[in-house]
């Protein structure tokens, strides 16, 4: 039997940190036995992606800075013994059991085989044919790739956020890149709901934006699963902020470092995402040319009143609590636009047919910017959309201003 923790858990006289992995026979713990033994223990910079169990295998997906590492346990006569797996550097990892119905760590009674798909910025995703206990990987399908990544290079660093947490970030710098302040430069977040964003394959985001010179960066702010449950609640409710000062700080260490400047940084997010860019939008519009806000949350005094807000109390908390208000007011968007302030253009996009984000937010956020003559452009599709997908709002930056407000 496997436990897999969202908080420390206290046990038989032992205390097994948040984010572990365990293991125990499962007949010994229904005989009363809580002696478990540890197969993933979280640190600083590394957490559990996922695990998956094979015949004689348990296969642990770590991130260690975000970074995907494979490892193998096999139980033997003397415990558990681990290996860890040759696998391609860098970029992210994903695996999958032969069998479909077994997922979430159940385990395919019948082999020591499993499915491990690579990807990275500049690497389509690649399927793998993967053999417990040896580092034979069998390359089964990849996708073509969209655009020419030769000269293109994949940078991480570290910003430090406003409580000294550091907070890492990848680049993706086109080929010729130069660190003079005036790379066109789109910055992309989330940060909620443990979600966690790794390095991925986008063949809109390199043929749209790195193709035409432009930088693109990626955050892993607090409120997402870079580094495990810890990460994401770092941000909970009255701790939302973090995630806001992580992303302010991921900017502020672009322009620092040179790579960018104010008058060539767009934002980007979309639903808990959308949120983000608008958040930030309006507490540092000096550090922002651009913004697109799509699909977003944006009036947290109704978010909880409108199609599945209700469901996301436990993550923001709830408006209706005057103590819960309290903080969630020194945030939400629709509340802190002013007038007298110059923010930067702002593309708002969202969509009719939206079933989980309410399109009043970006209706009634255009609205009030409108009414206070700000510079807004906003776009609403009857179609349904694609939330947290980085890959289909690469190019809006690009195209911001060539669409009409309507």
């Amino acid at each position: 039997m496997f436990v897999q923790l969202k908080s420390d858990w206290n046990v038989a006289g032992r205390m097994y940190p948040q984010g572990a992995l365990l293991a125990i026979r499962f007949d010994d713990f229904r005989r009363g036995g809580r002696r478990f033994d540890v197969l993933f223990e979280p640190s600083e910079t590394k957490s559990l992606a996922e695990y998956l169990a094979t015949r004689d295998y348990v296969v642990v997906n770590e991130l260690d800075n975000v970074v995907s590492r494979i490892y193998e346990w096999k139980h033997t006569a003397a415990g558990w013994k681990q290996r860890e797996v040759a696998v391609p550097a860098q970029g992210s990892i994903s695996l999958g059991n032969l069998d479909e119905d077994a997922s979430g760590g159940d385990a395919d009674p019948t082999s020591n085989d499993y499915f491990l798909t690579h990807q990275d910025f500049l690497t389509p995703p690649t399927l793998y044919l993967a053999h417990a206990g040896s580092d034979q990987l069998e390359r089964l399908r990849t996708m073509p790739a969209f655009f020419d990544a030769s000269g293109m290079s994949v940078k991480q660093f570290f910003a430090t956020s406003r409580d000294g947490t550091r907070v890492p970030y990848f680049v993706v710098l086109p080929k010729g890149a130069s660190f003079d302040g005036k790379q066109p430069t789109l910055l992309y977040g989330y940060g909620g709901f443990e979600v966690s964003n790794l390095p991925f394959y986008s063949g809109t985001v390199g043929g749209a934006w790195l193709a035409r010179g432009g930088v693109y960066v990626l955050a892993n702010i607090r409120g997402g699963g870079e580094y495990g449950p810890r990460w994401h609640q770092a941000a909970l409710k009255e701790n939302r902020q973090r995630a806001f000062d992580d992303f302010i700080a991921v900017a502020e260490d672009l322009i620092a470092r040179k790579l960018t400047s104010p008058q060539h940084l767009g934002i980007n997010g979309g639903s808990n995402g959308g949120l983000l860019v608008g958040a930030v939008m309006l507490q540092r519009p000096e550090l922002f040319k651009a913004v697109v806000c799509a699909v977003p949350l944006l009036d947290m005094k109704r978010f909880n009143k409108l199609l599945a807000g209700a469901s996301w109390m436990a993550e923001y908390g709830d408006p209706d609590d005057p103590k819960d208000w309290a903080y969630i007011s020194k945030y939400s968007p629709y509340q802190n636009v002013k007038k007298d302030v110059t923010y930067p253009r702002v593309l708002f996009v969202t969509s009719t047919r939206d079933d989980r984000v309410h399109p009043a937010h970006a209706r009634k956020m255009v609205a009030r910017m409108l009414e206070q003559g700000h510079d807004v452009l906003y776009y609403e599709t009857s179609r349904g959309v694609t939330r947290r997908l980085p890959t289909t709002s690469s190019s809006r930056i690009a195209q911001a201003c060539s669409i009409r407000s309507c």
